[in-house]
């Protein structure tokens, strides 16, 4: 982190955290933040179903809800970005305050809602996206829809052809019965919507599911089983968890999905199940509590593809990216791996 970075962020903590989060957005977006573009090379490169990553390293969705910030975050070091969640009409998401730092735990709280301006406005953004990255759509459900499973389709039905990926949010803790829609019957209807929507987009994109990291092993095994018979194109473990074991913090007990360092172990336990599950044969991108290269490269080993992060860049700035990629680079050399995919699921049998 350079000097000018760490006061930059000293001054962001001063600010309450959603207004400090606006004005992050508003940063990159004048170009005050590092931005180095892809850090890359022989070793970092990543097949991620079918799309070609220059790193494994990517942007996870919640940080730039209304895709305005496409630009400055595909030069931030990134191998791909995922924007969203949108819903298919505007939502105000949840009363404020809703966006809690647990700094003690370097944590993060929050209950915001699916809060966004609509699939009209990020399909406008998205459209004008730069077109050398990697960029995807976390697709989401109106709190009052009466028919939420359409919701994820129409979404994607209409940005769709701006994206090279698609994320199906159903773990998210903030919109009430959300989560319902992980059971076996109800996903399984859900995704055939989704993936019948995607195989009408001019260019078919790979379509992601992710999940939560509070279920318990059927429930997984359910999910393994239902993502294989629907063509899934992977699995995104995981989103918050409901858990506060081990919080140190005076905002431990503000409601909402908890992220960061705490969700570490619980991510990549369930990131290593799915990996036995799918008997590697499905890509997974693993996410959760991921704050240094070291931390990247064990959820590689216990399974994953690519990972995702966001919660660490509130304590250690955007210049993280690039550190872990690097930091990936001499991790993967230093055990003899060619590459990304070498070293997928080589230590799985550690966290199960």
């Amino acid at each position: 982190m350079t000097p000018l970075e760490r006061l930059g962020l000293a001054a962001l903590h001063r600010c309450d955290p959603e207004t400090a989060h606006g004005l992050a957005l508003k940063a990159l977006r004048l170009g005050l933040t590092p931005q180095p573009g892809p850090v890359t090379g022989a070793r970092l490169r990543t097949d991620l179903a079918g799309m070609s990553l220059p790193n494994p390293v990517g942007l996870a969705a919640g940080f730039d809800k209304n895709a305005e910030a496409l630009a400055p975050l595909s030069r931030a070091g990134f191998g791909f970005i995922e924007v969203g969640a949108v819903t298919p009409r505007p939502q105000p998401g949840n009363p404020r305050p809703r966006l809690f730092r647990l700094s003690e735990d370097r944590a993060v709280i929050n209950r915001f809602g699916f809060n966004n301006l609509g699939m009209e406005a990020a399909a406008a953004r998205l459209a004008m996206r730069p077109k050398d990255a990697v960029i995807g759509l976390n697709l989401g459900a109106n709190k009052d829809s009466d028919d939420r499973a359409e919701d994820f389709a129409r979404v994607l039905g209409h940005c769709g052809a701006h994206l090279d990926f698609a994320t199906v949010n159903v773990s998210s803790p903030n919109t009430e019965k959300l989560r319902d829609l992980q059971g076996a019957e109800a996903l399984s209807a859900l995704l055939k919507g989704v993936i019948e929507t995607r195989d009408w987009l001019p260019n078919p994109i790979p379509i992601f599911l992710k999940i939560a990291p509070d279920l318990d092993d059927t429930e997984l095994s359910e999910i393994a089983d239902v993502a294989r018979a629907s063509g899934l194109s992977g699995i995104i473990a995981t989103n918050t968890t409901l858990s506060r074991d081990g919080l140190q913090s005076t905002m431990k007990d503000q409601a909402g999905g908890l992220s960061g360092q705490p969700l570490f172990e619980k991510s990549t336990r369930v990131l290593a199940r799915l990996s036995q599950l799918t008997e590697g044969e499905m890509p997974l991108i693993g996410v959760g509590g991921i704050a240094s290269a070291e931390q990247a490269y064990a959820k590689i080993c216990a399974g994953a593809s690519a990972v995702q992060l966001y919660s660490a860049l509130v304590y250690q700035g955007l210049s993280l990216v690039g550190e872990i990629a690097q930091g990936l680079d001499a991790l993967l050399a230093r055990d003899g791996f060619a590459n990304v995919a070498e070293a997928v699921g080589t230590k799985r049998g550690d966290w199960l």
